[in-house]
């Protein structure tokens, strides 16, 4: 098949094929240079998408993976920026029960956060000479060197994985955290 032909028929696919102009968008959001220089073959995943490779995926911040993560299943951000103060103490508990669930789940599959230390908070506990500043933090009265003894206040936490979602959208909306909803 000639250029041209390629082309012409190109441009009524996607007119008339919704799968493939979703499809080959992609590869229109970046100049022909950047094209160009990219050696590796484009895959598809399972179900046919385009999958391009790492260099030519847009750019997200996991910061706002987990904020779009958080808001979409958990409704978080909604309830942040609205204004709670018109609302009961029982309406706001409903809400707070849903949201505080749904966040969870979102932390649990994401990170699996596990406490940092393995003990019961208000329970006796020896800080030893060389212990890592970013594991335990010393409040109170700190005089002297290690080893300290004092009550542990909080087991800290920490994750012990850290899965988000590769980012797939474009490079103009990988700061988009949740799309605008428009009902027809």
């Amino acid at each position: 098949m000639n250029r041209v032909e390629l082309a012409v028929r190109t441009f009524f696919w996607i007119f008339f094929k919704k799968d493939f102009r979703e499809r080959i968008a992609p590869f229109f959001e970046y100049d022909e240079n950047q094209l160009s220089s990219i050696e590796q073959k484009v895959d598809e995943d399972e179900s046919g998408a385009v999958v391009l490779p790492r260099q030519l995926q847009a750019n997200r911040s996991d910061a706002i993976a987990l904020l779009a993560l958080l808001q979409r299943e958990g409704r978080l951000i909604d309830f942040l920026k609205e204004s709670i103060s018109d609302y009961s103490d029982a309406q706001i508990g409903a809400a707070v029960r849903d949201v505080h669930r749904d966040c969870a789940a979102v932390l649990e599959r994401s990170f699996e956060i596990v406490p940092l230390v393995e003990k019961e908070e208000g329970s006796q506990m020896q800080i030893v000479s060389g212990f890592d500043p970013d594991e335990t933090r010393l409040t109170g009265n700190v005089t002297g060197n290690p080893p300290y003894n004092g009550i542990l206040r909080h087991c800290g936490w920490k994750a012990s994985k850290c899965e988000l979602p590769q980012w797939q959208g474009s490079s103009s909306s990988a700061m988009v955290v949740a799309p605008a909803e428009v009902e027809l």
